[in-house]
């Protein structure tokens, strides 16, 4: 299915645009959280579910290999024209990774799984098991991904700007994982130069991004005439796919790449330099 949706050019669907097409049978809805727990309460009719930890990292918190990406896009029943609309807690993490192996018609639902249920659109405990297809993903597009290696290169270079989309307390070191407390063997912190800039604000109380006037000002502080590469980082990366998705497909923004790896690599690398305030 090529219909492209009800906002800022189909990247962003509406609650009623999706109802209107939950039962194509092009369409795969797919729900992105860090566990099960939400899911199995209840979820929209038809909807999987990918756990980041169990389904899109490994025990490294890196980023699944590209065989385990395939076998996981094949058993979630994705053909190469089938429309995957993402939505729950982490939708943009599922945008980012679709669009890094060239997936085309790749969405976000606008809304909030309680905006959802609250208007009373079909929801459910029920399970659904897709066919499974032999769709092969393109090779990974490069210029969305950042590896270590790149960061701390971009460490001195001053046309990048590394961007921590963290909270206040995780950039100053004052805990690892953003639930609190620190990760053993690892260090809290941030990453030499990175600009602070949280990200709690860019969508409204029903879970619907900003509008674009908005945004733009949320951005303001690393504006650079939409000049030089931009190397957004959290956690585990769901932050920082938040933070590309905005910039990339609302903004406009190129030379957006995700450092996926994030402070789950990067504070737990012991040679990996840290910097606290």
């Amino acid at each position: 299915m090529h219909d492209t949706g009800d906002i800022k050019g189909g990247v962003l669907v509406g609650a009623p645009w999706l109802a209107e097409h939950l039962h194509d049978p092009g369409l795969r809805l797919i729900e992105i959280d860090v566990n099960s727990t939400a899911y199995d309460r209840g979820h929209i009719v038809g909807a999987l579910l990918w756990n980041v930890y169990r389904d899109l990292k490994d025990g490294n918190y890196q980023l699944i290999e590209q065989t385990a990406v395939h076998e996981l896009v094949a058993g979630s029943g994705i053909a190469p024209d089938t429309t995957v609309v993402f939505y729950g807690y982490g939708p943009a993490m599922g945008f980012w990774l679709l669009k890094l192996y060239g997936h085309s018609d790749v969405r976000i639902l606008d809304c909030s799984r309680d905006i959802w249920k609250e208007a009373g659109l079909p929801w459910t405990t029920e399970v659904t098991t897709p066919a499974r297809t032999e769709y092969r993903l393109p090779d990974q597009d490069e210029r969305l991904r950042a590896d270590r290696t790149r960061v701390q290169a971009a460490i001195d270079e001053t046309s990048v700007t590394i961007l921590d989309v963290r909270s206040e307390l995780e950039f100053r070191g004052e805990r690892f994982w953003p639930s609190g407390g620190l990760e053993p063997g690892g260090r809290a912190g941030h990453i030499p130069s990175a600009v602070h800039l949280s990200i709690d604000g860019l969508r409204n109380e029903a879970g619907a991004f900003r509008g674009v006037e908005e945004l733009r000002k949320i951005f303001a502080p690393i504006d650079r005439g939409g000049e030089g590469e931009v190397i957004p980082y959290c956690t585990i990366g769901i932050r920082a796919c938040t933070a590309w998705f905005a910039l990339t497909y609302l903004l406009g923004r190129e030379g957006v790449r995700v450092y996926e790896g994030s402070w789950a690599e990067w504070g737990r690398m012991p040679e990996s330099p840290v910097e606290t305030n």
